[in-house]
């Protein structure tokens, strides 16, 4: 892979982004909670960016088995350095809150679309065994941007403000998008004798990705499984800057400092997630990873230390990365190149769902019942759901072969 300069590219384009997005990540809730100081506000917005993902998810896949991937890539990218741009520089004359309820959710838009497009382009420039090492190296290289960008976001939102923050976040989706221009992106094959249904138009195109999620052993209860987890675990993020600033006190440059903390899970995942599938089998890993994600999160709820909580924010960013990369991997793996961006737009549009929800709902029960229930609520839910995989196809796949051929 380190041969391959289409791979190289993307790999470096992406890292750079990953450390733009790491500022939206701890910038965002924060400007929210400047501007009104309330958490329920702050669970809106991540409910509204999840929404836009979930209606674009309807017609991304179908987007992007029909369009050069390379450009829509690249229109993402500018797409979301503008809509980003426009926050600071509106922010110098003014602080409407109304921008931010308008902006974020469009570019949660040119996300979904640059996503679904992401996943289909990793098996366009790796080999068919290379896939989950370079999901890995992607997730890794991501987590290793991400560990000082909040650091350094909080201190930039804490210096600056966090509207300054996201000018940062702006200019990385520029140097993206002329990265991509570099690459050379292999278009997806399409089957000569095509189903009438992916003939018939968007909506049917659309189904024939939930058709096969739903025939598939594995893949389907992963989808209804993730559904459940998604609106546990949606507005976490939110939780955890609520706890570090309102509850124990400290400033935005120690929300930074928690996030970056937790990125060094995603970090050693990244290292970790090749070994832990081949070893364990990918219905081992998948499950044993959300059962501790599920612990570390009522630890949170019993924590009062801000150390702890940035030693749990690792851990559960750790079991998701083995988790999430896990199950991209697969997904890559056994759907045919011309039916992959439908399938990843109808297993991410079904999964997340109730995301919105329940970010809504996490942020609702924080401000009604306190931090400490909402998390052992959350935290007991997870593992159980969790363990639910083991009555299913994801638990009965056999730890000592390739999950492609347990699917």
């Amino acid at each position: 892979m380190w041969g391959n300069p289409d791979y190289r590219i993307f790999l470096g384009v992406q890292t750079l982004s990953a450390l733009g997005d790491s500022f939206s990540y701890v910038a965002i809730p924060l400007l929210v909670l400047h501007s009104t100081g309330s958490v329920v506000q702050m669970g809106l917005v991540t409910a509204l960016t999840g929404v836009a993902s979930i209606l674009t998810g309807l017609f991304a896949g179908v987007i992007v088995d029909r369009a050069d991937r390379r450009r829509l890539l690249m229109l993402a990218d500018w797409a979301r350095c503008l809509l980003f741009a426009l926050i600071p520089l509106v922010w110098i004359f003014a602080e409407p809150i109304w921008l931010v309820y308008a902006v974020v959710p469009a570019a949660g838009v040119f996300m979904m679309l640059f996503r679904v497009a992401y996943v289909t382009v990793v098996p366009a420039i790796v080999g068919p065994g290379q896939i989950t090492r370079a999901n890995g190296h992607l997730f890794g290289t991501y987590a290793a941007a991400s560990a000082g960008g909040p650091a350094l976001a909080g201190f930039v939102a804490s210096v600056f403000g966090p509207a300054a923050a996201l000018g940062i976040d702006s200019a990385t989706f520029a140097c993206s998008a002329i990265g991509i221009l570099f690459m050379k992106i292999s278009s997806a094959r399409r089957d000569s004798a095509r189903s009438e249904a992916e003939r018939a138009g968007v909506r049917d195109e659309f189904l024939a990705g939930v058709r096969f999620l739903w025939a598939h052993p594995v893949l389907r209860p992963l989808t209804v499984l993730l559904s459940l987890l998604t609106f546990l675990t949606y507005g976490l993020t939110d939780l955890v800057i609520f706890l570090v600033r309102e509850y124990l006190g400290h400033p935005d440059s120690t929300v930074g400092f928690v996030l970056s903390a937790g990125t060094l899970g995603s970090c050693l995942a990244s290292f970790a997630v090749a070994r832990v599938r081949e070893r364990l089998g990918f219905g081992v890993s998948w499950i044993g990873a959300f059962v501790l994600c599920g612990t570390a999160v009522l630890g949170l709820g019993l924590s009062h230390s801000v150390l702890v909580v940035g030693a749990l924010a690792a851990v559960m960013l750790f079991c998701t990365s083995i988790a999430g990369t896990c199950s991209m991997s697969l997904r890559q793996e056994v759907t045919p190149g011309h039916l992959l961006g439908r399938v990843t737009a109808a297993f991410w549009t079904t999964h997340s769902a109730l995301g919105p929800l329940g970010a809504g709902a996490v942020t609702a029960a924080a401000a009604g019942f306190g931090v400490t229930a909402t998390c052992l609520g959350i935290g007991v839910s997870v593992v159980c759901i969790a363990l639910t995989g083991m009555l299913t196809g994801i638990g009965r796949s056999h730890p000592h072969r390739p999950a492609t051929r347990d699917a």
